[in-house]
């Protein structure tokens, strides 16, 4: 009896240690709703996400060993790219779409601006196979990981156990990309009873909550669902969006909503990149709407914006800036980690 009393103590210490180790590690913000990731089966450790950052910043997921996963999705731009509409891949190769931002992706179920990827584990996947990104293979990864100096000994910190394996490090960029969760900008701030909007910024919070809040919906500002924003079809990608993975008629030209969060810095805007300023997605929500079968219910009333009430809008959108997340050292390239691949 005694024995079994101290294998339960035992297993509740640990059990406490486990729930302090992610609640440091992932905090859920206060005005957030719980993440739907199911941590129970790719538990957040230190190791884990540190070999997921190293792995987010390495070219060598790709074939030729030119392109990581930070070529299209830098922090200063809100983790995607700012120089270009298009995402460019291996040996110059250009993609059909603008690279969606890493923020919150513990909140999302589908990845990808079609939805194509239906859990953050495989995500890395796409990219690392596909022909005008990374043009690699999850096996030939593994076995250039395999090879290097620094990667078995940060798998061996990680899963206790040098032989790398492919499951292990899809969960591992898991684990770095579960950390991008950005959540301390003004507008937070004034949620949180810390500060207050200005009155131009109250006035573009009542404009947003009238016309973009159904779509854009607080505090993550995505629904998460794939709409038909009205944009014409660029004639040379002609990309129809949902449609591509379900086939079904109803989804043709939806495109997932993306998060607002950090749009300041996260140009250029939609899922092609044919917007390179803010003012010209207000537009043509306001003047370039195009009709379709599957427009979305929320846009076939055209919006009514006057060139203030444009400005108020944009000024609030510029309180989801996270400056604490743009510049958050423990996101970017862990000079220390390569540094030993050196020695």
């Amino acid at each position: 009896m005694k024995k079994k009393i101290v294998t339960l103590a035992i297993f509740c210490v640990v059990l406490s240690a486990y729930r302090f180790v992610k609640e440091a590690l992932f905090v859920v913000p206060v005005n957030f709703p719980e993440p739907v990731y199911d941590f129970s089966k790719n538990p957040l450790s230190p190791p884990k996400i540190l070999l997921g950052r190293a792995l987010f910043y390495d070219p060598i997921l790709s074939r030729n060993n030119t392109i990581s996963c930070a070529s299209c999705h830098a922090q200063f731009s809100a983790f995607t790219h700012s120089d270009h509409a298009l995402s460019h891949g291996i040996d110059d190769k250009i993609g059909i779409r603008n690279s969606p931002s890493l923020i919150n992706l513990a909140w999302q179920r589908l990845f990808m601006r079609d939805g194509a990827i239906n859990h953050l584990d495989m995500q890395a996947l796409a990219p690392i196979h596909n022909i005008a990104e990374m043009d690699e293979n999850i096996i030939h990864v593994v076995s250039k990981l395999q090879a290097t100096k620094i990667y078995p000994k940060l798998y061996y910190n990680s899963f206790g156990d040098s032989i790398i394996t492919g499951e292990h490090t899809l969960k591992a960029i898991s684990q770095f990309m579960l950390t991008l969760v950005s959540s301390n900008s003004k507008y937070d701030s004034v949620m949180r009873d810390q500060s207050v909007f200005t009155d131009q910024e109250k006035n573009g919070y009542l404009l947003f909550q009238q016309n973009c809040a159904s779509c854009h919906t607080e505090p993550l500002f995505t629904n998460n669902n794939f709409s038909n924003n009205g944009l014409a079809i660029d004639t040379s990608l002609r990309d129809l969006g949902r449609f591509g993975v379900t086939k079904i008629a109803s989804d043709s030209l939806k495109f997932k909503v993306p998060t607002l969060r950090n749009i300041e810095f996260s140009y250029p805007y939609m899922h092609d990149g044919r917007f390179k300023r803010l003012s010209q997605v207000l537009n043509h929500y306001t003047l370039g709407i195009k009709k379709s079968n599957t427009l979305a219910k929320e846009l076939q009333n055209p919006i009514k914006l006057t060139s203030n009430e444009k400005v108020d809008l944009m000024a609030f959108l510029f309180t989801l800036t996270d400056k604490s997340f743009l510049y958050n050292t423990s996101f970017a390239y862990p000079k220390e980690v390569f540094a030993e691949s050196t020695k």
